[in-house]
């Protein structure tokens, strides 16, 4: 019977979970998944029959007591890609017996009068043919060798429970309703184990809300907390992540708990299978605590990440600079030429975010995965890569001298096409590497360059491209995202049109709005060498540049005070105007000895007017009462999740001046 309405909203959300797992397994066997295809579950004793993406029926079965084995013999019922190789027994009456596929026209009575199972093959057969070598395909495993079926039972008092000798076996009536439902050829998908459940702490930040949805998407379970979400903020991102279907728990360590309660003495197994947790994640936070008095294995982000990495065929972008610019590029070019990428990042792509999504994550049908590599904790040498990108090294979370033998470790854990930008301080990672820029050096070159305040024009292998994102460093990132597609196997010319697409990330100089003549542009910026990129496309835009930069964190901000003061003292004229508000401190134990006063004061030195006010709130009726028409105002900052929503009131206020 179909069994999908008993099971509730619970066997909704693992049904969704099921179906993302199979059409990822059926993409990676058979290149696409068809509209009509069959999943079988041996961990919920479940078949699927699954039409456009969605599952229409459910029937309860049972495989192999062995467990999911396809070696010949074992007797387990054998995982991954089958299709249908025959239908056999169409007409035959319920209760049916077949002996070697072949109807004996004996009919088992159904019910009492039946007697003791004999392990009937009953009613109708659906022989299946593996379509993966070594797996259930080819000498010692193939599933049609080992007369693997779905087929009709005399033993339905026992279907939810894996008894069967390997086939899948189903009640008499579903079988012959299953029978109806599917043509020869059809493919049937028979995943080996539950889709892992994870938790997240912490989860409403960039990084971990990316793996988690990544995990959701691909057919995983996971909850989620944070303490932004215990005190009824970040209201968006919980909404998205729980239309995904995360369940999002206070941040009291109950979501590590299982239903029968949180002693572990008490405890037969885990809720999940393990607490993801980022740096920022402290000992003391109840998640952790619960999980390690319950036997729950932590793990770091990036190991989770590393995982990822390992399953696809991915390209790790690295560099202090533009990651999440380039990976965007490269996911939409792969988009727009049909391969269906994934993609992993800390930026919201804008084009995921006008489907529906918080933009920072998809996990798409093909093969190839997509990734922003932190450097800033070391955590970029736990990923082997298939791929990887060196945008470029800058001082910014760590000295020089840090940075090069983390990126060189890096440089050794890539597995094939290794590709390196053309800043002078890469030379030493360059080595049998592909190398681009625009430099006449690079194996990938961009020429007859053409910046606008809109965009830019240039060609590549005498290939024309517009790029839609304005700034000379956006150029430096297309060509950087043009030569990864190329290593995937892509030509030039596939490639300009999904680039003269290009969506963008959220606030890497993201136009807010625009009123009296003053446009108000949201930007990422937040260490020196993105700062000046920023004040440089800014300048090309507008007469004066009106900029607020909000530090965030003391570390941060105390070591790179010196060459902030160098980039604002460069990037801004006697004409602009900075104003910069008080550290933004996210929590935890720290030593508050620098201010971003200290920075105020020395740019004012230097010739620019500069405004430091502790309260952020008193900037919006500065800087829109000082703009004038003509004049760009850039908000710069990372970390801070409100800078966006302070941008729209600095445009409210602009356009409450108009009406005065």
């Amino acid at each position: 019977m179909d069994t999908s309405h008993a099971r509730g909203a619970r066997g909704v959300q693992e049904n969704a979970a099921l179906v993302a797992a199979g059409e990822r397994r059926l993409a990676g066997v058979l290149g696409a998944v068809p509209e009509r295809w069959l999943l079988v579950s041996t961990h919920h004793q479940l078949l699927l029959l699954v039409r456009d993406g969605a599952v229409a029926r459910e029937y309860r079965v049972s495989t192999g007591a062995a467990g999911v084995e396809g070696r010949e013999g074992s007797g387990g019922t054998p995982p991954g890609v089958h299709t249908i190789a025959a239908l056999i027994g169409g007409g035959a009456p319920v209760g049916a017996v077949f002996r070697d596929r072949v109807a004996t026209g004996e009919v088992r009575p159904a019910g009492a009068a039946a007697g003791a199972p004999a392990d009937l093959i009953l009613t109708r057969i659906l022989t299946l043919e593996g379509w993966e070598p070594g797996v259930n395909r080819g000498p010692g495993c193939d599933s049609l060798a080992r007369y693997i079926y779905i087929h009709g039972t005399d033993d339905e008092a026992r279907l939810g429970q894996a008894v069967s000798h390997g086939c899948v076996r189903m009640a008499g009536d579903d079988v012959v309703a299953l029978f109806a439902e599917v043509r020869q050829g059809d493919p049937v998908v028979i995943l080996p184990d539950r889709p892992l459940r994870y938790h997240f702490a912490g989860v409403a930040g960039s990084g971990m809300s990316a793996l988690a949805q990544y995990h959701l998407l691909s057919g995983g379970f996971a909850s989620g907390s944070d303490r932004a979400f215990d005190a009824g903020e970040r209201g968006e991102i919980r909404a998205r992540l729980e239309a995904l279907g995360m369940e999002i728990a206070p941040q009291d360590g109950s979501a590590l708990a299982p239903a029968g309660g949180t002693d572990a003495a008490t405890v037969a197994a885990p809720a999940c299978d393990g607490l993801i947790v980022s740096s920022a994640v402290e000992e003391s936070v109840p998640d952790v605590a619960a999980a390690r008095r319950l036997g729950v294995p932590v793990l770091h982000r990036s190991e989770l990440l590393a995982r990822f990495v390992d399953e696809r065929r991915t390209v790790a972008v690295a560099g202090t600079s533009g990651k999440s610019t380039v990976v965007a590029m490269i996911f939409e070019i792969l988009r727009g030429c049909r391969r269906d990428p994934s993609v992993i990042t800390g930026g919201e792509l804008r084009l995921l975010q006008e489907e529906g999504l918080l933009g920072n994550a998809w996990a798409g049908r093909g093969k190839v995965l997509v990734i922003e590599a932190d450097e800033s904790d070391g955590s970029i040498t736990r990923y082997a890569p298939w791929a990887g990108v060196l945008l470029n090294m800058q001082r910014d979370h760590k000295e020089l001298a840090e940075l090069q033998p983390i990126f060189a470790a890096f440089r050794r854990n890539v597995r094939g096409p290794f590709l390196v930008g053309d800043d002078d301080n890469l030379a030493p990672l360059a080595e049998n590497a592909t190398r681009f820029g625009l430099c006449e050096a690079c194996t990938i070159r961009a020429q007859d360059v053409l910046v606008t305040p809109d965009g830019a024009r240039f060609s590549i292998a005498g290939v024309r491209f517009t790029l839609p994102a304005p700034g000379m460093h956006n150029v430096r990132n297309a060509v950087a995202a043009l030569a990864a597609c190329q290593a995937l196997g892509l030509r030039f010319s596939q490639m300009a049109a999904p680039l003269a697409r290009f969506r963008g990330v959220a606030r890497r100089f993201q136009t807010v709005g625009r009123a009296r003549g003053v446009e108000v542009v949201d930007d990422f910026a937040h260490n020196p060498d993105k700062i000046l990129a920023a004040l440089s496309t800014a300048r090309a835009r507008g007469k004066r540049i009106l900029a607020v930069f909000q530090p965030h964190g003391y570390g941060p901000t105390r070591f790179l005070r010196d060459d902030l003061v160098a980039a604002f003292t460069r990037g801004l004229r006697p004409t602009d105007r900075l104003y910069l508000p008080e550290i933004y401190f996210a929590g935890g134990t720290v030593t508050r000895d620098v201010s971003s006063r200290d920075i105020a004061t020395a740019v004012a030195s230097r010739g620019v007017p500069t405004l430091f006010t502790e309260r952020r709130d008193d900037i919006v009726t500065s800087v829109a009462g000082e703009a004038r028409e003509g004049d760009v105002i850039l908000v710069m900052g990372a970390r801070d999740p409100s800078l966006t929503d302070f941008c729209r009131r600095i445009l409210a206020r602009l356009e409450a001046r108009g009406r005065d």
